[in-house]
């Protein structure tokens, strides 16, 4: 039987500190390989020096397509790719977006699932949002071993406190803690493999860029009254997805809370257009009451002007809404 020989390992805002405390700990020819995904910009650059740099006793290098999985390695997430795992290598995938972004957490921790089952330790570190939640419920699933970062230790509790919500954690503890016990964990053996449900396998296929169609997103999810923030196509809801999840006939993914966030700025985006337009119609029909007092036409003057008054107060409103939705703590403290 073999040991826990695949970690992997994501985060977000705060996960760098934790990250360099695990890596740290851990001794030269570990008996496993190690899988990393930041929530880094498409061009970021530096991650890589700075988890090398902590790393001091193992090999650190960005993923390749088709490199070889070797144990006492790590691997980390190259920017605007999937990292994706198969039985014996790694593989980039350019498939759509999970919550906004690309690499996401919750591809990597189901593409192990899939091939490495009860094999696979995943941990979750800080970070915000859900990304990770979905593909920690599938490592589960799948036999694997979960760890997460303890909400109260981490910089941004979101990711670790959803992650406790949406399956059963084997682990949770402070992030300095994670290293030493993953230096335990890899010398046990894993559990026996399970049956890999079918919808983890269509999610892998699409984060490495397979086309999705119609029948395929059926099988998956049923459709909601929703559409896709990315591409304006209609969402359909995972069935029995912990958290609640949404995918899009292009592939997007979101969590119940990322679509929310994203709806958030766009609703944003949308009140400050109406509110230059509103503006530039009062503006306009102003300069017509002038007209019609320049004119002599009073009566209509005085309804161009009742009229850019009305509107105005309509464009203060939406400044007022647009203002409280920046500040909410603002707005409960003058409530």
């Amino acid at each position: 039987m073999s040991n826990h020989d695949i970690i992997v390992i994501g985060g977000s805002a705060g996960a760098t500190a934790p990250l360099k405390q695990i890596l740290g700990r851990l001794p030269a020819g570990l008996p496993a390989a190690i899988f990393i995904v930041l929530h880094i910009p498409a061009q970021g650059i530096g991650i890589l020096s700075q988890v090398a740099s902590s790393a001091s006793k193992l090999p650190v290098r960005q993923a390749e397509n088709g490199m070889k999985i070797e144990t006492g390695h790590v691997y980390l997430a190259a920017p605007d790719h999937h990292l994706l795992l198969s039985a014996d290598h790694v593989v980039l995938g350019r498939g759509p977006r999970e919550n906004m972004v690309r690499p996401a957490i919750d591809a990597l921790f189901r593409s192990a699932a899939l091939h490495h089952g009860p094999r696979v330790i995943g941990v979750l570190l800080s970070g915000l949002l859900s990304d990770g939640s979905a593909g920690l419920n599938a490592i589960k699933r799948c036999g694997g071993t979960t760890v997460v970062q303890d909400p109260s230790d981490a910089i941004s509790e979101e990711m670790p406190r959803r992650a406790m919500e949406a399956t059963t954690i084997d682990l949770c503890m402070p992030g300095a803690a994670v290293g030493d016990v993953l230096s335990d964990l890899v010398k046990e053996p894993a559990g026996h493999a399970l049956p890999i449900p079918p919808e983890i396998r269509l999610e892998v296929e699409i984060a490495a860029g397979d086309r999705i169609g119609s029948d395929s997103l059926t099988s998956l999810a049923d459709p909601v009254a929703l559409t896709c923030p990315a591409c304006g196509g209609v969402l359909s809801e995972v069935k029995g997805s912990v958290p609640t999840r949404f995918r899009c006939q292009v592939g997007h993914a979101y969590t119940a809370d990322a679509l929310a966030r994203e709806q958030e700025g766009r609703v944003d985006e949308a009140m400050r257009v109406a509110l230059r337009i509103i503006e530039e119609r009062a503006e306009l029909v102003q300069r017509m009451a002038r007209d019609g007092r320049r004119n002599g036409r009073s009566a209509v003057a005085e309804m161009y002007e009742a009229r850019a008054a009305e509107y105005r107060e309509n464009a203060d409103m939406i400044r007022r809404v647009v203002l409280q939705s920046l500040d909410p703590p603002a707005r409960k403290r003058e409530s």
